[in-house]
């Protein structure tokens, strides 16, 4: 009889264990199960919205210059003018231009006291031109290491008529420029041309090269 009380208590607690053994193996395999559900959830991310930068299409863009010309055998002198270009694509646009300078004495007119060439109103140099332009090397200019421009070169090219020493000559002109793009409306301009045309002023006639180099300001509309 003791020995069957003893047999059925030993029983009975040894199936109590087993019990309480498969709960807690349950409970960690829910525990378990619910964290791994947990790291699997993907985290929410913020998206950012970007907004690019409304630029107007202007296509003309009008401009003052101001700079230095080297009359060919009359020195340098100042030199300013107006110009109005349109953009008709992104590479290549066209311009009208006009502009004045004054020659100044040659060095034979400095050195044989009063012999003058040209009369005051016939040293007046006044071009009008036709042009081409056609923009390459496109880039951004940094500065301040916050701002960032848009630039490019460009190469220009056309003909036109100069009236000098009382006369109208068919000029073609050549050069290269730099734009920078200060916002969509304003641009900077550093330009370098050579106006040529054929003259027989001195006594010879022969193509003068007459060079300027400019500053201008401009804005789109």
């Amino acid at each position: 009889m003791e020995n069957r009380t003893r047999f059925l208590f030993l029983s009975t607690t040894a199936l109590l264990g087993l019990l309480n053994l498969s709960t807690g193996q349950a409970e960690e395999q829910l525990l378990g199960d619910n964290l791994r559900e947990e790291l699997l959830v993907e985290p929410e991310i913020a998206r950012r919205e970007i907004t690019e930068p409304d630029f107007d299409e202007e296509d003309f863009e009008i401009g003052l210059y101001a700079g230095l010309m080297n009359i060919e055998d009359f020195g340098t002198s100042a030199t300013y003018g107006l110009r109005l270009a349109y953009h008709g694509t992104e590479s290549i646009f066209l311009e009208a231009a006009i502009g004045t300078s004054e020659a100044n004495e040659t060095s034979y007119e400095q050195l044989s006291g009063d012999v003058q060439l040209l009369t005051d109103s016939e040293r007046r140099f006044t071009y009008y031109n036709l042009s081409a332009g056609y923009n390459i090397l496109p880039g951004e200019v940094f500065l301040g290491g916050k701002y960032a421009y848009n630039s490019q070169f460009y190469l220009i090219g056309g003909i036109g008529t100069t009236r000098f020493a009382g006369d109208d000559e068919f000029t073609v002109n050549v050069g290269a420029g730099y734009r920078l793009l200060i916002n969509d409306w304003l641009t900077i301009h550093l330009d370098a041309r050579d106006h040529m045309f054929e003259s027989d002023l001195l006594g010879e006639s022969k193509t003068t090269h007459n060079f300027e180099l400019t500053g201008s300001l401009s804005f789109f509309f």
